[in-house]
């Protein structure tokens, strides 16, 4: 979105009270009057992923690895994302995984780069297929493997109400689709993502 036609911080804030109003509610008294401005304040931090570029996490990396071209693997990677359709929580971990083309990249970066996927509106098989094409992209690997396991708050206090309920996407790219036996690995080495 250009900068010129984001909302103000104002602007946000009297959003804010419009939905407290719809929900019958006073914006005026004392316990909301600084609701509208906790809320932005949290929509900042929330959905900070839109102000990051995840492809300038995995620019820095490291060729002095000593030959190393076996599979990496970042595992159990919590996130906080929200659903795009109904604004509600989406609470999981991610695990990621990928094959070495002589050169790796930081371990925190992997996780830098699951976070600003997930602070940004998602679907959560759109997150995990941009997880692994970004890696896939930057590092230029002989194959990527994202495994993400999250519950969905949309069906938890919602709709359905079903509690209990994860759902599990996997993207696998290069020698992860291609190779059964480096697919089962990765899902070796991820394990029983119910734990």
């Amino acid at each position: 979105m250009a900068e010129s036609s984001k909302p103000t911080r104002e602007q946000a804030e009297d959003a804010v009270r419009t939905l407290l109003r719809w929900s019958g509610d006073n914006p005026g008294r004392e316990g909301l009057l600084d609701t509208p401005r906790r809320v932005v304040d949290a929509y900042g931090d929330w959905f900070s992923g839109y102000a990051d570029d995840p492809r300038e996490y995995l620019e820095r990396t490291f060729e002095e690895v000593a030959g190393y071209d076996e599979m990496i693997v970042l595992r159990d990677i919590e996130f906080e994302s929200h659903c795009e359709h109904h604004m509600a929580p989406i609470i999981g971990r991610a695990h990621v995984g990928y094959l070495p083309d002589g050169k790796v990249v930081g371990i925190s970066k992997l996780a830098r780069v699951v976070d600003t996927f997930a602070r940004r509106f998602q679907v959560q098989e759109k997150m995990t297929a941009q997880i692994a094409a970004v890696i896939q992209d930057v590092l230029q690997p002989r194959g990527v493997g994202v495994v993400v396991e999250a519950t969905h708050e949309c069906m938890t206090t919602r709709g359905i109400h079903k509690r209990g309920v994860s759902m599990v996407t996997s993207s696998m790219l290069g020698g992860f689709r291609d190779d059964a036996r480096t697919r089962a690995e990765f899902l070796r080495f991820v394990g029983d993502t119910r734990r």
